[in-house]
């Protein structure tokens, strides 16, 4: 891994968990990570509960559009969490490899949003703790 790590989410839509992951990373790991998400089969917009859910932890993802999962993504990316995308992620050596199960909260209410935004949090908040330790210590 390079002094500044690449994180891919990928999830189907790149709609929901893969942008709320996204987001979260990027509060919580700041300039030291770069952050990339896409999907097997982007929608056009981003899901609208899941803005409001993480407009509610004041973090914005309302100006994020969804993008098409490329080979140079996967390439350029240190770690790669995919979220119930099957295989459409090709694999590289030397990478690692993430599969988060999490509810899709496309179709769903804020209700059912929370707990998968809640989740995402804590497991952004420990993988931050393994890929930028300064960070978990500050």
């Amino acid at each position: 891994m390079t002094d500044k790590p690449t994180v891919l989410f990928v999830c189907v839509h790149n709609a929901g968990r893969s942008q709320m992951a996204a987001g979260f990373l990027r509060e919580l790991g700041g300039d030291d990570v770069e952050v990339l998400s896409a999907g097997s089969a982007p929608k056009d917009e981003i899901n609208p509960i899941a803005v409001q859910a993480m407009a509610e932890v004041g973090i914005d993802i309302a100006g994020n559009t969804p993008k098409v999962l490329t080979v140079d993504a996967v390439r350029e990316s240190d770690v790669v969490i995919t979220m119930g995308c099957g295989d459409a992620c090709p694999i590289f050596p030397g990478k690692r490899y993430e599969d988060w199960e999490l509810d899709d909260p496309a179709g769903q209410g804020i209700e059912s949003v929370r707990p998968i935004r809640d989740e995402i949090r804590r497991r952004i908040e420990a993988l931050v703790s393994e890929i930028l330790p300064q960070r978990g210590a500050a």
